[in-house]
């Protein structure tokens, strides 16, 4: 079959013939951006504080809901045929829709690099355990060059190219393969019982590890319409993204959840890969290892994208910059407090898609109207009340959980706005 160009301005639709991704296509690569490394450790992160039975309850609650509201975002992609961020501008305005465009790249390139830290650290350790500590496979700045060569590759592609020759055809059946040996694994030398029977110790409030697990969807938010534009009906866009993310990332972050409380209770990454590298010779945590290059090439594709409605360059050329900006991050910066950042950054995009949501499902019931042309002050408005609230409640109620309230109150607050200036109009207020 042949593959249409990958070559698309971020702020013109993508024609209705290119539209090629079906719901099989969509299923694969949400399947296997909700696999990786970073989410087996976000397992990690709940199972001392809620247990086996809390933590499987926290992240089925918290995934189902992140998955229903990526996919409706999704749609709006496939509605517009417009990326993330040029989509913006039918909610924001066409000025309005920079600053979360500025700020998605920022953290996109930080999330990036991440990334390839990730990568690097699990396969240096890997390395040293397959080979003598001081080997070639064990060098940190090796593995930091090869998987930000593979990442900037594949962002370069594109997504067409990247789901339908790689993920479509054979990728997706390695990753099935990879997560079946590892639950094999786990099943047969773990007491099932006493696994589901292990509490937590209640440092984690049940309303923080349901934060966290939702929190995993939702992060895809400022990105999906990236690839979704280019999908033939909303319908296979929302079936295949909400069950493809859900199935994989469910099903990692438990056997993050489990492979801890059985085989590295402190919870600590190392412990953690060691316990996952003793299945199948470590060939399944490799598969898994290199499918993480598939997030970041995600970051660095949608940086690309982002950076594309607000530079006039090719995608293909700004994907490639980033790409070398994200590795050079990887290997020169320290990045333990450039995190806390990157999360203050990600806060303020839950409440942004409580807007657009609304705005585009009940305001504008799907039309695709022309964007207002400077800031729609609405929606500013009802996105500025969305994150005071996520930080109102994450200051003076931790225990709470800030993320969904945040996009309720957002969305909520763009719904009433929308039906108060629009009264008497007909029309939706710029």
């Amino acid at each position: 079959m042949t593959i249409a160009s990958n070559t698309y301005s971020p702020d013109i639709p993508v024609p209705l013939g290119k539209r090629v991704f079906g719901g099989r296509d969509l299923f694969s690569l949400w399947f296997s951006l909700g696999i990786g490394l970073m989410v087996l450790q976000t397992g990690a992160l709940l199972a001392p504080g809620l247990g086996m039975s809390g933590s499987m309850l926290a992240i089925f609650l918290g995934t189902l809901v992140g998955v229903l509201l990526l996919a409706a975002v999704g749609v709006i992609g496939s509605d517009t045929g417009l990326s993330a961020m040029a989509a913006l501008k039918l909610s924001l305005g066409t000025h309005g829709a920079s600053l979360p465009a500025i700020l998605n790249l920022a953290q996109l390139i930080g999330w990036g690099a991440f990334e390839i830290i990730v990568m690097r650290d699990a396969a240096s350790l890997l390395g040293a355990r397959a080979f003598a500590d001081g080997s070639l496979w064990a060098n940190p700045l090796l593995w930091t060059l090869v998987f930000g060569a593979l990442a900037t590759f594949l962002a370069v592609s594109g997504p067409l190219t990247f789901v339908r020759k790689v993920l479509r055809k054979w990728g997706i059946w390695l990753l099935l393969a990879s997560c079946v040996w590892l639950t094999w694994n786990l099943l047969t030398k773990t007491d099932l019982t006493a696994l589901w029977a292990h509490a937590g110790d209640g440092t984690m409030p049940f309303a923080v590890g349901f934060d966290i697990a939702i929190a995993m969807p939702l992060s895809w938010l400022p990105l999906i319409a990236d690839y979704s534009r280019f999908g033939k009906r909303a319908k296979s866009v929302f079936a295949g993204t909400a069950l493809g993310f859900f199935i994989g990332n469910f099903w990692l972050m438990s056997l993050g959840v489990a492979y801890t409380l059985a085989f590295a209770p402190s919870g600590e990454m190392s412990p953690l890969l060691l316990a996952l590298a003793g299945a199948g010779m470590g060939i399944p945590l490799l598969l898994i290892l290199i499918d993480e290059s598939e997030n970041a090439f995600a970051d660095i594709h949608s940086a690309a994208v982002s950076s594309g409605i607000l530079l006039r360059i090719k995608v293909e050329h700004l994907a490639l910059g980033i790409g070398v900006i994200c590795t050079l991050i990887a290997c020169l910066a320290p990045l333990a407090q450039y995190q806390n950042f990157l999360l203050l950054i990600g806060s303020v995009f839950a409440p942004l898609f409580g807007v657009v949501l609304v705005d585009h499902f009940i305001l504008r019931r799907r039309s695709l109207q022309a964007a207002t042309v400077g800031f729609r002050g609405m929606s500013l408005l009802a996105w500025l009340g969305g994150v005071s609230t996520y930080h109102l409640l994450a200051n003076l109620y931790p225990d709470v959980g800030a993320t969904l309230p945040a996009l309720v109150v957002s969305g909520v607050l763009q719904l009433l706005l929308g039906r108060v200036f629009s009264r008497g109009s007909g029309t939706v207020p710029a």
